[in-house]
């Protein structure tokens, strides 16, 4: 038993640490001082025993307690005898996992564990992330959302009522002070994974994203906060359920929603200044107002928008270096101009910008078709302002049906082809066999979500253009000749933007902080380090965590360029001066790995809860 003296905000407390076993002894006499306030490494202060810390799901280890913690930690009879290994919980875990027929019920099996032990969970889902990602999150988590009223059983996360607007002060204290929260991600449920308006069940968006922030990019569990938004529902099914657990009223517009959005953000930026905001399914008419409204008040980004055109623009920007072409003079057609297409649109802008490219002339070499076809400067008054951004000028385009996608195609010869538009099969075979025609390797991108929504599948692209198309789709396909075909999944650059944006302690969220990430993400691309375009675009989802790294140390090493980061000036938690972070991306990379949290059952430490140190779950 040792007594320490902890100094926390000016204050001495006194506290009694306990190691419990040898190796939490062996890892406390030997530990190295932390670098930053989020490393992870040594053992875990536990202050919870008996029920209170089997039901903590940060906390509990299940039958992989050991005997001297079960003794500690008065456990002994609330266990079996028997003492687990991790390895063995997670073979136990999968193979009843694997006796589930449907993918909701394995869906609930999942969701169960991570309310009963995240670790298991974590380390569950890592080890068969290509099986359980659809699982856990698109698109078998569409399907629990749009049921989370029948099927609600333990609340997750905060609720915030528009019809309460004095109260989200309170609301989010729940979840404790600056100290605690590093990370939420926020939504009002109106634009759900394809499915729309979702209502209050949107709050489970909100919680598969941080899951996925945790598996990808270690972000801490218990340091976040799912947040649900209730400005009521446009969903008529949903007014008209007597199960339906959130206001019943259509949705709120104008100018009450609007101070509502601001009340949070300004709540957020007073009470967790160094928090990132992730915005997540909003509708088509508040996403892009409230990402470019908010972006330079509080470090956030938008999922939907940024995340996606990351992806899309890492995979391009593979593609085209395997084709031997230059972004700055190439030509793109985005199909489908909606929150996606157009955040699609302004990241290439934005890394053709950051290339060197004016930004007049990075817009001029994008082309937006919607449900009216080509968007042209005449078409204001069936168009939004951000679409107009990126619209052809009239005269260019006389003669020409611009409703045509393959119309448009010869006329403009494009480099890339991207679906947007959730329109089945609309990349026909004479399409793409025009984009061939032009591109000896076309860059063809069907990435519409779910797969039946897909613009085209990729084994019709392959065969229309003799195995010499270059795709990546939005769900996943199955190799074809050989063929890799890389999925566009978000969780390729989302977990390293906030990631690296949170260990940077990023004022903000800048474009060219998202563009050095992706030309990292590009750079790890399979096809171009094997210098084979067998092997896909983009990384194997089984490498998600070092990806995610890798992207994280390029955005915090943009992020101290640009004088945003504000992470060396905090003190270092070892007592001496302030936090340095290295300048080289190895170095760098190794102190990003440092503070990721990792599902492994470390040792314990028993000690009495002090408020003033510990978090408010920890």
């Amino acid at each position: 038993m040792t007594q320490h003296t902890e100094k926390e905000a000016g204050y001495e407390y006194q506290t009694i640490k306990i190691p419990i076993g040898k190796q939490a002894i062996y890892e406390s006499q030997h530990r190295k001082p932390k670098t930053t306030r989020l490393s992870v490494e040594g053992p875990v202060e536990c202050p919870l025993t008996s029920f209170q810390l089997l039901n903590s799901a940060l906390f509990n280890k299940g039958s992989a307690f050991t005997l001297e913690e079960r003794e500690a930690f008065e456990l002994t009879g609330l266990l079996p005898s028997g003492v687990n290994t991790l390895d063995e919980q997670v073979d136990r875990a999968y193979k009843q996992l694997c006796y589930l027929k449907t993918p909701l019920a394995k869906n609930d099996f999942c969701v169960s564990m991570r309310v009963q032990n995240k670790v298991l969970f974590y380390e569950l889902v890592r080890r068969h992330i290509r099986e359980l990602l659809p699982i856990i999150y698109t698109p078998t988590e569409g399907d629990a959302i749009a049921a989370y009223s029948h099927r609600f059983r333990k609340p997750e996360g905060c609720f915030l009522d528009i019809t309460d607007f004095d109260s989200v002060s309170k609301r989010l204290s729940r979840f404790g002070e600056d100290k605690d929260i590093d990370y939420i991600v926020v939504s009002d449920g109106e634009g759900i994974l394809g499915i729309g308006d979702q209502g209050v069940g949107g709050v489970r968006i909100a919680i598969s994203k941080l899951a996925l922030m945790t598996l990808c990019g270690g972000i801490h569990p218990g340091r976040v906060i799912p947040v649900c938004i209730d400005s009521g529902t446009n969903n008529e099914k949903l007014l008209n359920d007597d199960l339906y657990m959130g206001n019943k009223f259509p949705r709120v517009r104008g100018e009450k929603y609007d101070k509502f959005v601001e009340k949070f953000i300004l709540t957020v930026k007073e009470r967790y200044p160094n928090a990132i905001v992730h915005f997540e399914d909003f509708g088509v008419t508040t996403a892009r107002p409230i990402l470019f409204k908010y972006r330079n008040v509080i470090p956030c980004f938008n999922d939907d928008i940024q995340g996606t055109g990351a992806v899309v623009m890492a995979s391009m920007t593979a593609a085209l270096k395997i084709c031997k072409k230059n972004l700055l003079d190439s030509q793109i057609v985005i199909y489908g101009a909606g929150s996606a297409g157009l955040g699609i649109a302004d990241q290439i802008v934005n890394h053709m910008v950051a290339h060197g490219s004016t930004e007049e002339n990075a817009r001029s070499r994008i082309h937006c078709l919607d449900r009216y076809g080509l968007i042209t400067e005449s078409m204001g008054d069936v168009c939004y302002p951000d679409q107009l951004k990126y619209a052809d000028k009239d005269e260019d385009w006389e003669g020409v049906n611009k409703k045509s996608l393959l119309e448009v195609i010869r006329k403009i010869k494009p480099t890339s082809l991207i679906g947007c538009s959730t329109q089945a099969g609309a990349f026909t075979e004479e399409i793409v066999k025009e984009m061939y025609k032009h591109n000896p390797r076309p860059i063809i991108f069907p990435l519409s979500n779910p797969t039946r929504l897909h613009e085209a599948i990729p084994e019709d692209v392959m065969a229309w253009t003799d195995n010499n198309a270059l795709i990546a789709t939005g769900s996943p396909f199955k190799p074809v000749d050989g063929f890799v075909i890389s999925e566009n999944n978000n969780c390729f650059t989302f977990p390293g933007i906030g990631l690296g944006a949170l260990l940077a302690r990023a004022s903000l969220i800048s474009d060219t902080m998202i563009s050095a990430g992706v030309d990292q993400l590009a750079s790890l691309s399979p096809a171009l380090t094997t210098g084979d375009s067998k092997a896909g675009l983009l990384p194997r989802l089984e490498d998600i965590n070092e990806v995610s790294a890798q992207v994280a140390t390029a955005i915090i090493l943009q992020a101290i360029n640009e004088n945003v980061a504000r992470v060396e000036k905090e003190p270092s938690p070892s007592g001496h001066g302030y936090v340095k972070v290295p300048r080289d991306f190895e170095g760098c990379l190794k102190w990003v790995k440092s503070q990721m949290w990792k599902p492994l059952y470390r040792p314990l430490i028993k000690v009495q809860h002090v408020p003033e140190i510990h978090t408010h779950q920890c």
